[in-house]
């Protein structure tokens, strides 16, 4: 880290940026070995990151292929405006990298216990139907094992 004065060392708030953030970017190498970056609706629970997707496409093939993966959520914190100097200008704000392995969930059960976790995440009012074995079935979910997570800051 080229600034080691912003690293964001408490894990609360680093689970709680990662718990809440409603985007993440999720990253791998494609056939071409030209990186290719989404952003995705995801869940962090257990100490991993859970993207649900189709079975097929881009992504799907990289991590097929055993592509590493780079993950990224970020928070802007505040926007401040230059002066009198345009290189005043200046945001304040949190992100987290992690770096790791994906693989895909095999086990129909943990798939729809993630599946529910995430309608719970994006839908906490309730109100959905139950999801069926069919849904289960023709959805991916994605399981990227943290080997490295850095978290910076910049609040002032």
């Amino acid at each position: 880290m080229r600034h080691p004065e912003r690293e964001l060392k408490d894990r609360e708030t680093i689970t709680a940026l990662l718990e809440k953030s409603p985007v993440g970017r999720i990253a791998t190498v494609n056939g071409r070995g030209m990186p290719v970056i989404k952003p995705v609706n995801f869940l962090y629970w257990s100490g991993k990151i859970y993207i649900h997707s189709s079975l097929r496409g881009e992504k799907i093939r990289d991590i097929r292929r055993g592509s590493p993966v780079c993950f990224e959520v970020g928070e802007p914190v505040a926007y401040v405006t230059a002066g009198r100097n345009a290189c005043s200008a200046n945001t304040y704000f949190r992100s987290i990298i992690i770096k790791g392995k994906a693989a895909l969930v095999r086990r129909g059960a943990k798939k729809l216990e993630i599946l529910e976790r995430l309608m719970g995440k994006y839908q906490p009012e309730g109100g959905y139907g139950r999801i069926g074995e069919e849904v289960v079935k023709k959805t991916a979910i994605i399981e990227i094992l943290v080997e490295e997570m850095t978290a910076k800051e910049r609040l002032g």
